[in-house]
């Protein structure tokens, strides 16, 4: 389910009325200083790149409290609870998310200038991540924007490769008088995995023999095969397009500056229609070339020989098509959105075991509707509601309803957020059936539903947040001890409390982000009670200011707690009461730096393994060693 949390670290430039800097009759934009900002698909509202080294040296994959499985680009399991998004027929593979690109979230950029951004970053044992973006307009009226991503390391242990690649590219046009507007963009992600299924015992972490992690024994562990790369994978692969257009019809209006050298045409919107059509394919695959007897006593019993192999191939393809009417009510810059539409979508769910095929297909339709007003002045309210809901196919009856509402208050008193949310839907597809060549699994859920209440407070002024989110989760889908698909019956409650305040004292910054949790006793959830990351820095500017600096010590912990176990056979986290994870804080000291386009860092990693073992957050699953990493970005404007 999507949720409502709070936005990542960038500015947020509030426009009393839609762009039009680039109609005029005199000026030529491409002489323009240069400026860059960006929105998000149906928002006006106008964001600019984020270039702040405040937290720049922090792992981008990892915040605010997400953790993995001991390596760079491997499955990420997220400390703080929070429900899977399922809407509609999924297929249900969650654990590479934090890595993956989705249509639904692209940016769409508007530049004057050229714009490329390029990132790298070094760990020890080659653990490197490069990304490199560009983005320009074709004409003032039509952009394009494109990015690529590596992510890969070999990482501290036996057989635990990764090597993940993900895509973008985006681009929005608006015709001269304003009428037709498009957006488009596509998708591409692939995250490989070895897996080695862990180590074989804690014990071999405190050993002065195993210093070098290289040599601990690990369970997937077959030097017949390969010494180097595992004969255990999962590899997840998708690909996602996304148009969406628009005709307006609305009241056409022309100013002039003070000289009246120049004028600027714009459309006040009354009504419009928009097509929207979305189509992707997932693919998902799990391979062991040599399995073991013993390793899947507790899935299936099998006597396998050496020439035996395990294979399980799931795919995904659909398209969503939906058309909706929507009206403006209201002055332009305070106009409220009124929308209603219709939609269909087919969906094709392939399980391969390596000996034969299965698939399920399924035509669905919905409604769907939303009121929305954006904040585009200080001062205003901000509010949103929309609502989906499936009358035909297998989802039918599953629906999802969002609710918020907003206002910047004040200077002093800030902005409050308050929002609901309620979604009822189907198990994902991987839940119903798992198969290979020796073994077969179906089962059938009842619809689970979750709902959601939330307020959160921002003062800008006083550098202060906080926030308070309610979940209420019934027949709760997930896999159990056993490593059996399960469902969970009961409604359960978890709440979450949080606060960020920085303090500020000369050149001396503290940040400091503190999450509480509580949930239902007897749910099957794993979950810290309390979380806290803290910051203490030095931010200053040098060499006439044109230097800037942030160097000091980050911190970041929680309290003991049952923590999810891995399954690499189904590539999922699961629920286990034996193992508790209770770490030593993780601290780094770091350095990071800007001058003028160019932003760098260098730091020391899990510093607090010089002193005792690594920490363990995944039950077999250990961190890095102390590490150094080095990273820069560098932004190139023509």
């Amino acid at each position: 389910m999507a949720q409502i949390v709070p936005a990542a670290p960038m500015t947020l430039q509030n426009a009393p009325q839609r762009d039009t800097s680039n109609k005029t009759n005199s000026a030529d934009w491409k002489d323009e200083s240069a400026r860059i900002y960006y929105r998000k698909l149906n928002s006006e509202k106008k964001y600019i790149p984020d270039t702040s080294i405040h937290h720049f040296q922090r792992r981008s994959f990892s915040q605010p409290w997400y953790t993995n499985t001991g390596n760079s680009g491997s499955p990420q399991y997220n400390m703080l609870f929070t429900p899977e998004y399922r809407m509609g027929p999924a297929l249900g593979y969650h654990v590479y998310d934090r890595y993956r690109f989705h249509t639904d979230s692209l940016c769409y950029y508007n530049t004057t200038r050229p714009y490329s951004e390029f990132l790298y970053q070094l760990g020890s044992k080659i653990e490197q991540q490069v990304a490199i973006m560009h983005t320009q307009n074709v004409k003032p009226n039509w952009n394009f924007a494109a990015q690529y991503r590596k992510v890969s390391s070999p990482g501290y242990y036996k057989l635990q490769r990764t090597g993940n690649d993900n895509a973008w590219l985006s681009s929005n046009y608006q015709s001269n008088d304003q009428h037709y507007s498009l957006n488009a963009g596509i998708v591409y992600n692939k995250e490989i995995t070895d897996e080695n299924g862990g180590i074989a015992a804690d014990s071999f972490l405190a050993s002065p023999d195993f210093k070098n992690r290289q040599v601990i024994p690990v369970l997937f562990q077959d030097d017949a095969y390969n010494v180097k790369r595992s004969s255990v994978t999962n590899r997840l692969r998708d690909v996602g397009f996304l148009l969406q257009h628009s005709y307006v019809i609305g009241k056409p209006d022309t100013t002039y500056n003070e000289d009246s050298t120049q004028y600027f045409y714009h459309l006040i919107p009354k009504f419009s229609i928009t097509h929207r059509l979305q189509a992707g394919s997932e693919k998902y695959q799990y391979k062991d070339y040599t399995p073991d007897s013993a390793r899947y006593l507790n899935i299936f019993r099998y006597g396998f020989t050496t020439e035996d192999s395990v294979s399980m191939i799931q795919k995904w393809f659909y398209t969503d098509n939906s058309l909706s009417l929507n009206g403006f009510i209201g002055k332009e810059d305070k106009q409220l959105l009124v929308s209603a539409g219709v939609g269909i979508r087919t969906d094709k769910f392939t399980t391969d075991n390596g000996l034969g095929k299965s698939s399920e297909n399924f035509i669905s339709n919905y409604l769907l509707g939303s009121l929305k007003k954006e904040a585009l002045e200080e001062k205003q309210w901000d509010y949103e509601a929309n609502v989906k809901f499936f009358f035909t196919g297998q989802t039918a009856g599953n629906f999802l309803v969002n609710a918020s509402l907003g206002k910047d208050i004040s200077a002093a008193l800030g902005t409050l957020n308050i929002g609901f949310s309620q979604a009822l839907n189907n198990a994902p597809y991987n839940y119903t059936i798992y198969q290979n060549q020796y073994y077969k699994r179906v089962n059938d859920y009842n619809k689970e539903s979750v709902t959601q209440l939330f307020a959160i407070w921002n003062n800008d002024k006083f550098k202060c947040s906080a926030g308070i989110r309610n979940y209420l989760v019934a027949n709760y889908i997930y896999i159990n001890e056993q490593q059996d698909f399960d469902q969970y019956a009961k409604a359960f409650n978890i709440t979450q409390i949080w606060l960020n305040k920085i303090f500020r004292f000369g050149v001396f910054v503290l940040d400091n982000e503190l999450m509480y949790q509580q949930k239902t006793a007897g749910a099957p959830v794993n979950v810290p009670q309390l979380m806290g990351r803290h910051q203490l820095a030095v931010e200053t500017r040098a060499f006439k200011k044109t230097l800037q600096i942030a160097s000091g010590i980050d911190m970041r912990y929680h309290t003991p707690y049952k923590s999810a176990a891995y399954a690499p056979f189904f590539n999922r986290f699961y629920y286990q009461d034996n193992y508790t994870a209770s770490n030593y804080p993780e601290v780094s000291l770091f350095f990071n730096f800007r001058l003028k386009n160019f932003r760098a860092y260098i730091m020391t990693d899990q510093m607090q393994q010089l002193f005792t073992e690594n920490n363990i957050q995944i039950p077999g699953y250990p961190a890095q060693n102390f590490m150094i990493r080095f990273g820069f970005s560098w932004v190139m404007i023509n």
